[in-house]
């Protein structure tokens, strides 16, 4: 799929988070019997507006965000003014928006989940490389093995291997037999716990294929291809098994560049070379994981209901357990728009059209959950003053107050938004991706 089409359907998911999320404030305000003088699709100037009862609906000329003006949002004398209700009623219209966009983003992963995922299964899975001073290097794994079973039970995919890891005792050691220049092997590793990863590893690194040999004076040895590389990519196309490879290369014209994603020493390497009108690499010899397919699978709708619950229930658990990420590599960790069209362009591309779903989840749980600060001009400062009066039995700040809070947080947010907005870009000049 083509990256335009990919970045149209984010910018639509985008401002369809933002839309719903101007329209629970709308909603709730016209509830609570405040007047909504306005509701606008995009950013003024205004280009033109229609009058349906008290409401002025207006498009307006920078088409990014929407917003809902309500009357007396800051004078409490103003008639029907929103600032002229009680403090539980103005917090629950500060709070339907980012509730609107959790609900959402509810529905969202939920339909993602729902859907038939696609996996690549093996009899096996071989390993890539082994990090040292790992489980794995002490029990003398080496690169090429092939794990065919953990504690006696058959390994087919990534996460079979993961889960199996996790699942023993603390300090227990496993049993793995591996498949060694069609010979088995029997041996056994202590898995270690990594604190970055939160779960237990042995230090290998996996893989559904592995370059053999290279036959000096090649095409793909002048073009710098390597023994002992895995081929994860050719034009785009994931490559799992030999029939995957022959599609990638049929689709590729003689006399055409064939661009290679390889995996080298933990690392990935692009590559590119002439194809000479091959099926297959001329002078490269490859090793398969044998019986390598695609499956799918699909979750009952209860599951997927229940993952989705789950997903949004323990995203704040998430976001705290990531806060020395976000310290180390800020550039990763907090993205703007920008950023996230980008990830969206790598996580579609790499997994499929699907991952949209999945991705406007995130975003509109994100929106959601950044307008929940509690740092004014944010929905969450709005709901913060309106807590503390509400404690205050009614009795309201100071007006001086507010307004120093309002232009603290303003100050704060276009600071954060600058920077952001730089991360972005800056990624963008570099070439530099999320490493999907």
């Amino acid at each position: 799929m083509s990256v335009a089409i990919i970045i149209i359907l984010f910018l639509v998911t985008l401002l369809v988070a933002i839309y719903l999320h101007e329209l629970g404030h709308f909603f709730a305000a016209r509830r609570a019997g405040v007047k909504v003088e306005e509701f606008g699709i995009g950013i003024p100037p205004r280009l033109f507006g229609i009058k349906r009862g008290e409401t002025v609906y207006s498009l307006n000329a920078i088409p990014i965000g929407a917003f809902v003006k309500a009357a007396g949002e800051n004078d409490p004398t103003v008639p029907r003014s929103l600032a002229g209700k009680g403090p539980w009623t103005r917090l629950g219209i500060f709070a339907a928006g980012p509730l609107v966009n959790i609900l959402l983003a509810f529905v969202l992963l939920s339909a993602f989940l729902a859907l038939p995922v696609s996996f690549v299964t093996g009899n096996g899975l071989m390993v890539h490389s082994v990090s040292v001073n790992s489980s794995a290097e002490e029990a003398g794994i080496e690169p090429g093995d092939i794990i065919l079973e953990v504690e006696g039970q058959p390994v087919h995919r990534w996460g079979d291997m993961q889960n199996m890891v996790n699942s023993v005792e603390e300090g227990a050691e496993v049993t793995l037999l591996l498949s060694r220049n069609s010979q088995e092997i029997q041996t056994t590793v202590k898995p270690k716990f990594d604190p970055e990863l939160q779960r237990r590893i042995i230090g290998v690194l996996l893989c559904w294929n592995m370059i053999s040999q290279v036959e000096e004076g090649s095409a793909a040895y002048e073009a710098g291809i390597k023994a002992g590389d895995t081929v994860l990519s050719i034009n785009g196309q994931g490559i799992y098994n030999e029939e995957s490879m022959s599609s990638a290369l049929y689709s590729i014209g003689e006399g055409e560049e064939i661009n290679m994603v390889l995996l080298r020493n933990g690392k990935t390497v692009s590559i590119s070379l002439t194809n000479e009108g091959y099926n297959t690499l001329p002078g490269v010899e490859l090793r398969w994981v044998d019986g390598v397919h695609i499956e799918q699978e699909r979750l009952p709708v209860w599951k997927a209901v229940y993952s989705g619950a789950k997903y949004i229930v323990y995203m704040p658990v998430l976001i705290v357990e990531a806060i020395p990420v976000i310290i180390e590599r800020p550039d990763l960790a907090l993205v703007g728009p920008i950023g996230a069209g980008q990830l969206t362009v790598e996580i579609v591309r790499s997994s499929g059209l699907s991952n949209i779903l999945f991705m406007g989840g995130v975003i509109s749980l994100g929106l959601g959950m950044f307008n929940l600060f509690p740092i004014p001009p944010l929905d969450g400062g709005g709901m913060l003053v309106a807590l503390i009066e509400g404690f205050r039995h009614g009795k309201r700040l100071s007006p001086r107050t507010v307004r120093l809070a309002q232009t603290i947080g303003t100050a704060f947010l276009i600071a954060l938004i600058v920077l952001v907005t730089f991360s972005d870009v800056y990624r963008l000049i570099i070439g530099k991706g999320f490493g999907l």
